[in-house]
């Protein structure tokens, strides 16, 4: 008996082919259940998002959270989903919560499903302040419209980290059978246990974000134009509710963008981290309103990019390092003129991930608040805010290069959202100031030293030469030697989070944890540069993140840009040697 006739047809029409190679790839091997839950394609067979493998994930979930909350059939969980949909395969965030839910509720536990679509934050949002065990996000993010994914949050309202996510993979080994009535998900509808949160956090969360609202007044008067674009994604509502909270005028939603579509017909792909290419129209529109300063949303509304129209009539778009400045500027500084308690500032904690721009370090040495870095990702600032937090500290902001920028400790997660509506109102009260984000940028390197970064990567679609590659740089002139230098470059210190080597400790021992399976290598240069190479978790990718940090009074700053074009030169032909190696540059 065939569950979903769609992926039955799929299966069916190559068995008839003898088709033995694409039947491999799709049954050859199970998405593997990592941090970041499970991200792949749409379509049939257990490599891919479908009915069966969203309800043997949920299963096996489900029994490990059993085991770890006694009451679990107390408190209960959360799901969301995005907008997503696969025609061919008839697969949807809709229908994959949909089915999870069930799962959940076949086994006596309260299910808060959202009855419509939401941004990711909104999951975080809802266990933290519901008390839950635990939330499910079903999105691909910014991946291609053929992606889906299953994104999962532990009570504490952060992502999960390790051990849960083998513990979670375990389980969902244990129960692939699937469940009697599992795929029957109109069972939910008239259940006792289901519950929806989409009316009360669409009160609760605007009335959260409101606390970061320092400038009301300002809000309320600014001449100060704003675009928005969601991407074909969720966000359009959210950033039009989130203004509303704080008194600004509605910005200008870009009309071919602003609805769902799960096809995202405008853009190649829709990631506005590839900057102006999905920000076309988005200028478009600006140039049309008289709007300076465009916001934009990837399609689950979790991330952030800026760009503002400088005096020249050019567009610049802030990189994630930029607005992370801005942000961490405005927000430390709201903070101390509104903090009624100025000894607390040793109680003042900011985050950011090992591969981003280290500007909150040089502004926390000068104000005298804490910096931390994490390993890479939401993740690690979630789980590590989370337990400050438990402390008593403030832990007012956190951010990673990728656009991503917790400004509300009510999400331990990044949230695109607040972020946009918080960066209305920091552009609102500059322009009280006569002063541009451009402008306010350069004020805060003048201040705290100039932080120059450049990042890309390189595609490579074989896991062996990408090995070869990382072997090559830790058996660089004999077995266990890495690189002394790198073109004109003197090499000053080397940390391995893969292996747990760093060449700066005492004890040559890694303070950050390491992670075997994923490769990370981080050199710092004896000119004052960084650069950190590692492979991407979710797509096939050797990426790179390169800086320059020079002491305030610096100001040369085309000087430095240069030093470090050379340097990220030098790092792709010695380190990378993308000829011998095959790879495949990013595309600008």
């Amino acid at each position: 008996y065939q569950q979903n006739p769609k992926t039955y047809a799929i299966v069916k029409q190559l068995l008839a082919e003898g088709n033995a190679g694409e039947l491999q790839k799709y049954f050859g091997s199970r998405m593997e259940f990592g941090t970041a839950g499970l991200r792949a394609a749409m379509g049939a067979g257990i490599s891919h998002m479908n009915d069966l493998t969203i309800i043997q994930t949920t299963q096996g979930f489900c029994r490990y959270l059993e085991k770890n909350f006694s009451d679990l059939k107390k408190r209960g969980v959360v799901i969301g989903f995005d907008a997503r949909a696969h025609l061919s395969s008839g697969g949807s965030s809709k229908r994959f919560a949909r089915l999870a839910a069930n799962t959940f509720i076949s086994q006596g536990v309260p299910v808060y499903l959202f009855s419509d679509i939401i941004p990711t934050p909104f999951v975080p949002y809802t266990v933290t302040h519901l008390k839950l065990c635990a939330g499910i996000m079903v999105t691909a993010s910014h991946n291609p419209k053929q992606d889906n994914g299953y994104k999962v949050y532990w009570d504490n309202g952060a992502q999960i980290i390790s051990p849960h996510d083998k513990g979670i993979s375990q389980a969902i080994e244990e129960n692939q059978e699937p469940w009697p009535q599992a795929w029957d998900d109109k069972l939910i509808d008239s259940s006792p246990l289901l519950h929806d949160p989409y009316a009360m956090v669409n009160k609760e969360y605007f009335k959260d974000i409101q606390k970061q609202c320092f400038y009301r007044n300002i809000n309320k008067e600014t001449n100060l134009k704003f675009v928005h674009t969601s991407v074909h994604g969720v966000g359009h509502k959210f950033v039009q509710l989130a203004f509303k909270a704080f008194d600004l005028s509605p910005p200008f939603a870009v009309p071919e963008q602003k609805d769902p579509d799960p096809d995202f017909p405008t853009v190649k792909y829709p990631n506005p981290e590839e900057g102006k290419g999905v920000l076309t129209l988005s200028f478009a529109l600006a140039e049309k309103d008289g709007a300076r300063i465009i916001l934009a949303n990837d399609p689950d509304a979790d991330r952030l990019a800026v760009a503002e129209k400088q005096e020249s009539g050019e567009w610049k778009v802030f990189s994630g390092n930029e607005l992370g400045a801005l942000l961490g500027w405005w927000i430390f500084t709201c903070w101390k003129n509104n903090s009624r308690d100025t000894c607390a500032i040793k109680d003042v904690y900011m985050l950011s991930s090992t591969v981003s721009s280290k500007i909150l370090r040089a502004i926390a040495l000068k104000e005298g608040f804490h910096f931390e870095e994490t390993l890479t990702g939401f993740k690690w600032m979630g789980n590590r805010a989370k337990q400050l937090m438990d402390q008593g500290k403030a832990v007012l902001f956190a951010f990673e290069e990728a656009i991503g920028y917790m400004c509300c400790p009510a999400v331990l997660d990044k949230d695109g959202v607040s972020a946009a509506v918080i960066t209305a109102e920091m552009a609102s009260f500059l322009a009280t100031r006569n002063l541009s984000l451009s402008q306010q940028l350069k004020a805060v390197y003048d201040e705290y030293g100039f932080h120059i970064t450049k990042a890309s990567y390189f595609i490579c679609h074989d896991p062996k030469v990408i090995q070869q590659l990382f072997d090559n740089l830790r058996n660089f002139d004999g077995k266990n030697t890495y690189p002394k230098s790198c073109g004109r470059f003197k090499v000053s210190g080397i940390r391995d989070l893969t292996t747990g080597y760093d060449s700066n400790q005492p004890d040559q021992k890694a303070i950050l944890p390491t992670s075997k399976s994923s490769q990370m290598i981080t050199f710092t240069f004896a000119n004052g540069g960084v650069a950190t190479m590692r492979t991407s978790g979710t797509e096939p990718k050797i990426k790179y993140y390169s800086e320059l940090c020079a002491p305030p009074g610096n100001s040369d700053v085309e000087q430095l840009k240069k030093e470090l074009d050379e340097l990220v030169n030098a790092l792709e032909k010695h380190f990378f040697q993308p000829e011998k190696n095959k790879l495949q540059r990013k595309t600008e």
